[in-house]
């Protein structure tokens, strides 16, 4: 996944975040019982916080291992699709046996971070920065 694509889908994800706590304090408030719109804004956080690290992880990516990089974001994908997902449908539907497969999405997310964190562990090291190249000064020869 290209760091552009990741962008994209971050910043659409951070979108449909937005939109859908919008709806549950305005829309789904009178149809479904606190508990449910508990549920909805636990989706919801879910959702917005690991579409932020969705975008950190393509800012930070220069500096990251490429590969732990990339899979951990298709994990944090994973764990937002299948956890908000399930939260969402369950809030929506009514289907409680759908509620089974939302840890699997908390185990992406915990997979995608972890990948994350190796990512940054084999990371090349960067250079040591050379003083005179801050200060404009001429190496002496």
């Amino acid at each position: 996944m290209s760091t552009r694509i990741l962008v994209i889908i971050a910043a659409l994800l951070l979108m449909v975040g937005v939109a859908a706590g919008a709806f549950g304090a305005h829309g789904l408030r009178a149809h479904v019982s606190a508990d449910m719109l508990t549920v909805w804004q636990t989706a919801v956080l879910y959702q917005l916080i690991h579409a932020l690290g969705l975008l950190a992880l393509a800012a930070l990516r220069p500096q990251l291992a490429r590969g732990a990089a990339t899979a951990g974001a298709s994990f944090l994908l994973a764990g937002i699709v299948i956890f908000s997902g399930s939260l969402y449908v369950l809030v929506l539907t009514g289907t409680r046996a759908i509620g089974v497969i939302t840890p699997v999405g908390g185990v992406c997310f915990l997979i995608g971070w972890l990948l994350v964190a190796l990512a940054a562990l084999r990371a090349p090291r960067a250079e040591a920065v050379n003083p005179d190249a801050c200060t404009g000064a001429r190496p002496h020869a």
